[in-house]
């Protein structure tokens, strides 16, 4: 057999940084492929800036036409129809040449954004249990939204912006080059070097101001989305000013890197607006002075004025599309970030699908951790036989859930093996693994959806009759019958508008359309009564009959019959046997049992595995 010993990885994935040609590289493969309508889309943004550089030869033919008929009375006043149909069709031109690029490129961008997004999601599902706990849900909500949406910018303003911009400003230097005093191509590539170096340079300084209000954003967001999701626990201890504070401490910091940011967002927009007007008050000097000099005409100076209010107008929002080209790349790199996040559990490449022809179930040897320091089990072996049930007891914290945990795959075992039918867990795909595993957890969440949306999900395009019955089996149907809405009442937020039991209830009638063939119950009747419980622990014994059974008890009158139980303390199985034998053993079981049968303390209060309870009225 393969050695599969791993250890716990240093989780610092999510602190590593990206360069910006890095994301875009990334970035490109998914635009790439509509080639085809990337290079249309760049034919109609060449023709369209070349109509647009078009319209100021007309506007000088027409004016020095024009200048000749007024300065020779004699000669007859002609309408220059054809300049002016050619004009009107250059207007034309550059909006339908605009508007076809928009058309074709639209399918482009939308598709890169949804592959990129469904591409991460399925990711974020692929990373280990371990990602998840330490996670910030509101944070990475809003990377992933303002990755996305740095998408859409960063193509809207490079290919329909930026570009645009750069193919006619060659096109204008190159023209004034060609026939006008070379005066005019210097001024204008001067002041083109100097207000790109400057805006560079500016953008690039305010950048770590716009990191650190996203970082703070998100940090806010964090704090805001779990007050609220634990919105009980906040008025329990009425500490609803004190959430208020730590909101507005987020808030506050945010507020003076936004203050930073956009003070130096006036020093930028000063000096763009600087090196703009000098350059045009220079481009008109030498224009004015050309017809003075009689060496341009005037339809030379409109021409010149014309491609200059052509190339500054959009030229002055350059440092806004810079900054804002800077801020989507930022915001994608937090949502590469994701995807860069290495999967811990990752299935094999020579992984098979798993076969569960009789689910018997093995721990080898097995120890694991989450943290190096800290071993959670300890050389822990035993058998599941096929159709039978195991169940494990102890005190909280000896490792009973992580059990469960391991057979489900959510970690790789530090050491040993976990095999089901002699197949190593981590030889099989992880979703075949999970398709034979049937789970009724100690703390049920809900998805906030109906009910009947809950029951099927233990089995998506199960049939209405299939979750009533389902439900029936898990002797909820009749409370859901009761409802005003019935199966269509809409449970809330994690499940919250049901009680603990009515939630475990809906979890066990999952399990139970699942059909798996193996069932794990994690203290499944933890959060029903007694009399709820007694009248759905029949059912379970009939759910679990013929499947191989994993059960993690508290009370022990719930695993009685169990073909064997196995006793874990502080990670090590410090006993094994039937209800019986244990019993008979005297040891650490026999006490468990014990302190639950007699039912009361010495001050008369019920106690379940040594430690008091409260019994409800």
């Amino acid at each position: 057999m393969r050695n599969h010993s791993v250890a716990p990885p240093v989780a610092a994935a999510n602190q590593a940084t990206r360069n910006d040609w890095t994301t875009i590289k990334t970035l490109v493969p998914y635009l790439w492929t509509y080639k085809w309508r990337v290079l249309l889309a760049l034919g109609c943004l060449i023709g369209a800036k070349m109509a647009n550089v078009g319209v100021p030869l007309l506007l000088k033919k027409l004016v020095d036409q024009l200048t000749v008929t007024v300065s020779h009375p004699q000669a007859a006043l002609i309408l220059p129809l054809g300049l002016l149909v050619a004009y009107g069709a250059l207007r034309l031109s550059t909006t339908l040449f605009t508007e076809l690029r928009e058309f074709v490129f639209a399918k482009v961008t939308q598709r890169a954004v949804r592959t990129i997004a469904l591409k991460v999601f399925r990711h974020l599902h692929s990373l280990s249990l371990r990602f998840h706990l330490n996670r910030q849900t509101g944070g990475m909500t809003r990377d992933i939204e303002r990755g996305t949406r740095g998408i859409s910018s960063l193509v809207s303003y490079t290919l329909f912006s930026i570009l645009p911009t750069l193919i006619e400003i060659t096109l204008v230097i190159g023209y004034l080059a060609l026939h006008y005093d070379v005066w005019f191509s210097v001024i204008t590539a001067v002041a083109l070097v100097v207000y790109i170096v400057f805006t560079i340079s500016v953008t690039e300084w305010r950048t770590h101001f716009r990191r650190t209000m996203n970082d703070l954003d998100s940090k806010a967001s964090t704090k805001a989305i779990d007050s609220l999701i634990n919105f009980e626990t906040v008025k329990y201890f009425g500490n609803e000013d004190y959430e208020a504070s730590r909101y507005d401490d987020g808030l506050r910091r945010y507020e003076g890197a936004a203050v930073k940011s956009q003070t130096s967002l006036s020093v930028l927009n000063t000096g763009q607006s600087v090196i703009i007007a000098t350059a045009v008050t220079l481009i008109l000097w030498r224009a004015t002075q050309g017809v003075i000099d009689k060496t341009m005409t005037l339809g030379d100076l409109v021409l010149v004025n014309a491609f200059m209010i052509q190339l500054y107008i959009p030229l002055n929002f350059l440092g806004v599309l810079y900054r804002e080209i800077k801020q989507s790349l930022a915001d994608m790199e937090r949502l590469f970030l994701l995807l860069d996040q290495n999967r811990e559990v990752a299935d094999a490449t020579d992984a098979t699908v798993l076969a569960t022809p009789a689910a018997e179930v093995r721990f080898s040897h097995v120890d694991f951790s989450y943290e190096t320091n800290r071993q959670i089990l300890f050389d822990v072996d035993f058998t599941i036989a096929a159709g039978t049930t195991t169940a494990v007891v102890g005190h909280s914290g000896s490792g009973k859930s992580t059990l469960a945990r391991l057979l489900f795959r959510f970690y790789d075992v530090n050491a040993g093996a976990i095999t089901i039918d002699g197949q190593d867990v981590r030889n099989v795909t992880q979703a075949s693994l999970r398709h034979a595993i049937g789970i009724v957890p100690q703390d049920t969440v809900l998805f906030n959806d109906t009910i009947e949306y809950n029951i099927a999900y233990g089995k998506t395009g199960a049939t209405k009759d299939d979750v009533i019955a389902a439900a029936r089996t898990a002797y909820i149907h009749d409370f859901i019958a009761s409802l005003p809405d019935g199966y269509a009442t809409m449970v809330g937020e994690r499940g919250l508008k049901l009680s603990g039991g009515e939630k475990q209830r809906v979890a066990i009638a999952r399990a139970v359309l699942k059909d798996p063939a193996l069932l794990i119950f994690d203290e499944a009747t933890s959060a029903l009564d007694s009399k709820a419980e007694q009248a759905i622990q029949t059912q379970l014994k009939d759910i679990a009959r013929n499947r191989t059974t994993l059960v993690i008890a508290h009370r022990l009158s719930t695993i009685a019959d169990a073909a064997q139980i196995l006793v874990l303390d502080q990670g090590r199985i410090i006993e094994r046997g039937t209800h019986a034998s244990l019993l008979a053993a005297g040891g650490a079981y026999s006490l468990m049992w014990e302190r639950q049968q007699a039912r009361v303390d010495q001050d008369g209060v019920p106690v379940v595995m040594g430690s008091p309870v409260t019994v409800q009225a």
